[in-house]
């Protein structure tokens, strides 16, 4: 009888930290994050996930690689929950699409025009290929806009569209464009190859970055589900923020670079983060009047009706 009664409490002790953490598992929400490659601008996302914060929140998430340009329908199908691109998913919510902005990382983006190092002026470019995200992301935007700032006709030149910024520093890596619009960490990488940076063009024209987009129907009916995630993202940023030697490296590890360079990356990665998580209605306003110049686009449209920073913090 001892020895029946022992066996059952042994068995007990087994069982129950095992049914505990079964409970605890099954307890998570599932959310699916659609990102189209590897890039720094994702950073909050890959802390978030590998620092634990989502799950810390409630979350179990699963990122989907998958091209920009179908993420808007993506997240309106519930294909997936959320998905990074301010500028796409403002573009696809001002020709429709029932999709808001609930988080905004970043005051501005470094991107940067990196070309062969035989490309010496604009003209150089005339009859070549260059590799952006997307026609209509923000790197050929930021492109189009340095375009027309060195009078340059974007029909003198091809473009090579590869879904994201480790894919676009991929194919001039490989020489099958002569130039590429790149973020860091991948412009460093790129001079490190023997390109050179050619010109800076992320501070021609107002292009919102990276964040949370979310759709209206996920926002009604899975409101708490979007505040963890904001959660757990803001969480992120902070701890990027606090962490440098341990944010350095994993920027190092995660893009293959040096240390020396994760470091110069890490610094200016950080000066661009934004401090509340909103989005400015001069840069929603901004990309609107961008927007303008490709398709119709009411001059009354109101930008705030695509923003929702209610589930912030200090959000009302």
């Amino acid at each position: 009888m001892k020895i029946a009664t022992g066996l059952i409490i042994t068995l007990l002790l087994v069982t129950l930290p095992n049914a505990k953490a079964s409970f605890a598992a099954e307890s998570l929400q599932k959310i699916r994050v659609g990102l189209p490659s590897l890039a720094l601008t994702y950073m909050p996302y890959y802390v978030a996930q590998e620092k634990g914060f989502l799950r810390k929140s409630g979350l179990e998430a699963e990122y989907i690689q998958m091209n920009s340009g179908i993420q808007p329908q993506a997240v309106v199908g519930g294909n997936i929950n959320f998905f990074p691109s301010l500028s796409t998913g403002i573009s696809a919510a001002v020709a429709g699409l029932p999709i808001v902005v609930v988080l905004n990382f970043y005051t501005m983006t470094p991107w940067m025009l990196v070309t062969a190092k035989e490309i010496n002026k604009p003209q150089d470019l005339i009859g070549k290929k260059l590799a952006v995200s997307g026609i209509r992301t923000s790197p050929h935007q930021f492109l189009m806009a340095w375009f027309k700032k060195v009078e340059f006709n974007d029909k003198d030149v091809g473009f090579v569209l590869t879904g994201g910024t480790a894919s676009s520093y991929a194919a001039l890596a490989s020489g099958q464009v002569a130039g590429a619009v790149l973020t860091p960490p991948f412009d460093d990488k790129a001079v490190t190859l023997g390109f050179k940076k050619f010109a800076l063009v992320g501070d021609l024209v107002d292009i919102p970055s990276s964040g949370l987009i979310a759709s209206r129907a996920e926002v009604a009916t899975q409101r708490d589900k979007v505040q963890k995630t904001v959660a757990a993202l803001l969480d992120a940023v902070a701890w990027i923020r606090a962490n440098r030697p341990e944010a350095a490296k994993m920027i190092s590890e995660k893009f293959k670079i040096t240390p020396a360079e994760a470091e110069r990356t890490y610094e200016g990665f950080v000066a661009s983060l934004n401090k509340d998580g909103r989005l400015p209605l001069k840069v929603a306003r901004g990309y609107l009047d961008l927007l303008r110049q490709e398709r119709s686009v009411p001059a009354d449209l109101d930008p705030q009706k695509f923003l929702d920073f209610s589930m912030l913090p200090s959000g009302k």
